[in-house]
């Protein structure tokens, strides 16, 4: 069974070739997605039906390859979560946020084997940590330790990719592993993983779809469409979670009881981008800025587009 939910993992990095949706459409819109969740609810919600214009996928296991990709301007838009934007933007990326919504933290989390002494957040001062750069996993080790008074120091966090991290806790190379959906439904379900701690209550649950400055140049209109679509999706997920994670387990090869606990326990709702969503990303940074994991106090406000169309 780990073997089958490594290879399902292993199936999430495969990149997404060019999928026309106009053959008479002449602009192409590259997107940045990660374990296809965007495109397995717009494809069951219906809302890849007549898009006036050619999408392009490409596929992340992760949102740290996927801001890069938005950084050397290989897409032109894709969705991550909050401490993510933040590193690609405190790396110089010249991205906007263009579109948010809002999951129920829970689906972030740090797992332990099952048989682990670790039972808590104070038991993991001393323990190895692997998690993703830059990615919400790395937040939430970051917020984690900071409520449980324990200094980065007094961990050692190893960087690696979703994939690498899952073997790496099987084979006790690491003592934990902080992450996110659908790798911690993955875990908890598929290898009896348990969570120590999860994001409610540290994490803001935000998620954005950004563009890159010169995509929102020359393709404003395409932008504002995909985005709108993606939160016609979203909200008809909420209420079809078998459907969405039917279409999900044929693409991605995850089981479909994994991902129907993706969809219910996330509750993912698109939301409006305003001052009180600004603000939370904002104390995400300082967040980063206090452990020094961001050498420098960054202002995120220029990393939101505000004459973006609200949906």
């Amino acid at each position: 069974m780990k073997r089958r939910s490594l290879l399902s993992i292993a199936a999430l990095t495969a990149f997404t070739a060019l999928w026309p949706l106009a053959s008479n459409a002449e602009t192409v819109l590259k997107v940045g997605d990660q374990q296809l969740q965007t495109r397995g609810i717009l494809e069951a919600s219906g809302q890849l039906k007549d898009v006036p214009y050619k999408i392009e996928w490409f596929n992340f296991p992760a949102a740290q390859p996927l801001g890069e990709a938005l950084n050397a301007g290989a897409i032109d838009v894709g969705g991550l979560g909050d401490a993510p934007l933040i590193f690609a933007y405190a790396a110089g990326a010249r991205v906007r946020a263009v579109a948010a919504t809002r999951s129920t933290p829970v689906d972030l989390a740090i797992l332990v084997p099952e048989g682990s002494s670790i039972k808590s957040a104070a038991d993991l001062k001393g323990k190895r940590i692997a998690t993703t750069r830059g990615s919400i996993g790395h937040y939430l080790v970051v917020a984690t330790l900071e409520r449980a008074g324990i200094r980065l120091s007094d961990v050692t966090l190893q960087y690696m990719q979703p994939a690498d991290a899952k073997s790496a806790l099987e084979s006790g190379n690491v003592d934990a592993w902080s992450t996110w959906d659908p790798y911690v439904a993955l875990g908890e379900l598929r290898d009896k993983n348990r969570s120590v701690a999860n994001g409610v209550g540290l994490s803001s649950g935000l998620s954005f779809q950004a563009a890159t400055d010169a995509s929102l140049a020359t393709k404003r209109a395409q932008i504002d469409d995909f985005v709108h679509r993606v939160a016609e999706g979203q909200r008809w997920a909420l209420t079809h979670p078998d459907e969405v994670a039917a279409i999900q387990s044929r693409v991605t090869h995850l089981p479909v009881d994994v991902l129907k606990v993706v969809y219910q326990r996330a509750q993912l709702k698109p939301i409006s981008i305003d001052k009180a969503v600004i603000a939370e990303q904002q104390r995400t940074a300082d967040v980063y800025v206090r452990a020094g994991v961001i050498k420098t106090t960054l202002d995120v406000t220029p990393s939101f587009d505000p004459q973006f169309t609200a949906h």
